[in-house]
């Protein structure tokens, strides 16, 4: 929004609030290949999320519907459900909401309405029929299961299902061999099938449905005693054809809700599974692994069932419903114009803003390029309005909002699964975090202004801004993260605390509405009125939308640590790591830093971390690193992937909003991200900066990181204490920076001598500056 477009604002006793600088940040954006429905679709649309979203919420906090309604209806399910039966529901179902969400394609605005190829159509619904059919035998071996008439073994019922038996045959016939044909023959055919926007595909339609099969199936085996074959040659033939059609379906949902690199880089390890016996080195596994063997073994807890799904399924949906609140009540337009009312009249104040909200965002958004997209439509034209460059307009904007995933509480999704992963409370984890989010923030704090100092740059004119004194009036908006802090702090389970914070968002709602009634003319009339039952279902329904991407990524990423805990590639790259640490540790991390980097570049963050850690952690844990630090060390890192050349989610959204070039804004934001490649090797060496010491080492530990990260941003920026820097200063103040990043008492006493002698260098002798550098305008 540009600033010249300006309206007022209601108004207070106090005047006007000013200008509405954030408007629809708590808006979802549209995907290019979302369906937009109205009437009965959005109606039974509308209804699957919610449900799915509520279903979520109650399983959570171990509601029964029959408890809450007092009814008792047996198809109602009840909680707490075994856990492996709810993570299967919980992928189903999103993988059903996910493709009658989102097409296999993407639609234009300005194209017309189009029907469609018939044949196409025609033959995409005849692929309902092998649908029903797989659904019908589910169902009766559901029923043959539950009727008790089968063997009992250890207290399971037995399924004997072993080949030239009639289970056998059944589960291949008219069950696996039927939902492979229409799993993969409606992909293929929803390639080409095309329809308006706001109407369903027919091969969509049967893509849903042999989901809920999958479900139906696996619950049902799952149950028995054939759980226990899994990864072995002995497992049921149907649960390799229903581990191979829901992998099928994990894959395309991920290309239509977050592109092609994840898909690519999954295929890269299926391929790798079938043909690991004939590689050459580390690569290479004993013997090969068989179709039924592998896809046995994926859809277990030790791959799609896993460490990612069992954050997605709790964690991660339950902050989503959070976030949903939030933004229901309009929390995300509240935290941008604080921002701006806060920090927009600092020189560069678009820039500090960005900063500032993208922190704050970070709580809402769970991915950097989501944050990208929500603040940097306002911060990235004003940036570039007071003389920012489009690609440092873009890349301060990419930087910032890829902070948000390593900024307590909540972190983003990576910090669940390392709770997950590790076994640590993720009340450990957030607090460890804090000094290093304080000095990745920081750092980025010091590169914008010294760079709006280089140029002189103004900030924002008053009248530009929304007034700090009317906001102040709207505190209390931060109560549900407050609640969310305070409840994790005093030790309740973060489901409880994401609960508390989640009815709290709701229950604050209504503060304006009893504001205005109380003390009259406190705040503008037009502020929020009170989340009532149509804005809760609302929520939900939002929140069920929001999750799908997320869900089918943690899957996604599922698939590939079910690959690496079957071939035990992770276990041979650890022990080159080991071999490596014999040389130098430093190398050793160097090489695990450019895995976790490598890993995550085209990946949203959640994947990134979960193969990262599955691959690099262990090593670094077999060296003798910490357990929390050595996970920190891989999580930051697929953190900044999303900065890091040439494939930089977040920069690339950020150069979709500049119009600047993509890889140019990689690199600049890799420039201004410089000081997030660093903090792991800081708090590597000093492990202070994790809340590892007395509060004398962490006090000390922080306040010389970033006065270190100071120097590092000095020395990049070329701007040091109010003057430009010559050359070698630049130098002289980047190997301060280091000695005080190292972390010891005597380096920390050299890297300040240094600072203090080049600051007395640069005052008395005035050594010529590199270059003169003109203001610039937007180019």
């Amino acid at each position: 929004m540009n600033t010249e477009d300006k309206k007022p604002d209601a108004t207070t006793e106090d005047g006007p609030l000013g200008v509405v600088v954030a408007e629809g940040v708590d808006e979802e954006p549209v995907e290019a290949n979302r369906r937009l429905f109205t009437g009965t679709s959005y109606i039974v649309i509308a209804t699957i999320s919610t449900l799915y979203a509520m279903f979520h919420m109650l399983a959570l906090n171990g509601v029964s519907l029959s408890d809450w309604t007092g009814i008792e209806l047996a198809f109602l399910p009840q909680f707490p459900m075994e856990t492996w039966n709810f993570r299967i529901v919980h992928i189903s179902g999103a993988l059903a909401l996910g493709y009658l969400l989102f097409s296999a394609h993407a639609f234009s605005d300005d194209a017309p309405a189009r029907s469609g190829n018939r044949i196409v159509t025609l033959l995409a619904g005849l692929l309902a029929i092998p649908a029903l059919v797989a659904g019908a035998t589910a169902i009766g071996f559901l029923n043959m299961i539950n009727s008790g008439e089968l063997p009992q073994m250890g207290g399971l019922t037995t399924w004997a299902a072993f080949p030239g038996t009639e289970i056998y045959q059944t589960e291949v016939r008219w069950f696996g061999i039927p939902l492979l044909i229409a799993t993969l023959g409606a992909i293929v055919t929803g390639w080409f099938e095309r329809r308006d926007r706001g109407q369903f595909t027919a091969s969509d339609i049967v893509l849903a449905l042999s989901a809920i099969v999958l479900a139906i199936y696996l619950v049902a085996i799952y149950g028995t005693a054939a759980r226990n074959s899994v990864g072995t040659p002995f497992v049921p033939i149907g649960v390799a054809f229903a581990a191979t059609a829901g992998s099928a379906l994990i894959l395309e949902l991920t290309r239509r809700v977050a592109g092609l690199a994840l898909v690519i880089i999954t295929g890269f390890f299926l391929a790798y599974t079938f043909t690991a016996h004939l590689l050459p080195g580390i690569l290479a596994v004993q013997s090969s692994f068989t179709w039924q063997r592998f896809f046995g073994f994926v859809y277990t807890d030790a791959g799609i069932l896993g460490p990612t799904t069992a954050v997605s399924s709790t964690y991660i949906i339950l902050f989503i419903i959070f976030a949903a609140f939030l933004q229901a009540s309009k929390v995300g337009d509240y935290f941008v114009n604080f921002a701006f009312a806060a920090a927009g009249r600092a020189r560069g104040g678009p820039a500090k803003v960005a900063i500032f909200a993208s922190g704050l965002m970070g709580m809402i958004n769970g991915t950097s390029a989501g944050n990208v997209v929500a603040t940097g439509s306002l911060t990235i034209p004003l940036m570039k309005k007071v003389g920012y460059q489009r690609k440092t307009a873009g890349a301060i904007e990419a930087a910032a909002s890829t902070g948000g995933q390593i900024m307590p509480p909540i972190m983003g999704a990576g910090a669940f699964i390392m709770a997950e992963i590790t076994g640590i409370p993720y009340q450990e984890i957030a607090i460890a975090a804090i000094i290093p989010a304080i000095l990745y923030f920081a750092s980025i704090y010091f590169m914008v202004d010294f760079e709006a100092a280089k140029l002189n740059m103004r900030g924002m004119r008053e009248d530009e801004l929304p007034k700090l004194a009317a906001l102040l009036k709207q505190i209390y908006l931060f109560v549900p993260i407050i609640i969310l802090i305070v409840a994790l702090f005093l030790g309740y389970s973060v489901i409880r605390a994401g609960t508390l914070a989640t009815v709290a968002a709701a229950v604050i709602s209504w503060m304006p509405v009893l504001m205005i009634r109380l003390f009259p003319g406190s705040l503008p009339e037009a502020a929020v009125a009170g989340m009532g039952p149509r804005s809760i279902l609302k929520a939900f329904e939002l929140a069920g939308v929001m999750s799908i991407q997320i869900i089918a990524v943690c899957a996604c990423a599922g698939i590939i640590v079910g690959v690496i805990s079957l071939t035990g590639v992770g276990a041979r790259f650890s022990a080159v790591l080991l071999d490596l640490a014999g040389v130098s540790q430093l190398i050793a991390l160097f090489f695990a830093m450019c895995i976790a980097i490598l890993l995550g570049m085209g990946m949203p963050t959640t994947a990134a971390y979960a193969v990262a850690a599955s691959v690099v952690a262990p090593g670094l844990i077999q060296l003798g690193i910490p357990t929390l630090t050595a996970h920190f060390f891989v999580f930051y890192f697929a953190v900044v992937s999303a900065i890091t050349p040439p494939v930089a989610l977040a920069s690339y959204a950020a150069a979709g909003i500049s119009g600047a070039n993509p890889m140019e804004t990689s690199v600049a934001s890799f420039k201004i991200g410089l000081a997030a490649f660093i903090v792991p090797f800081m708090f590597f060496y000093n492990s202070a900066l994790l809340m590892d010491g007395t509060w004398v080492e962490v006090i000390r530990a922080g306040l010389t990181a970033t006065f270190g990260v100071f120097l590092l941003s000095a020395g990049v920026q070329g701007w040091f204490m109010g003057a430009r820097s010559a050359w070698f200063l630049r130098a002289g103040l980047v190997v301060a920076a280091l000695f005080m990043i190292e972390g010891g008492l005597f380096t920390d006493l050299v890297g300040l001598g240094a600072a203090v002698g080049i600051y007395f260098i640069q005052r008395l002798f005035h050594p010529r500056p590199d270059a003169t550098i003109p203001v610039r305008g937007a180019d």
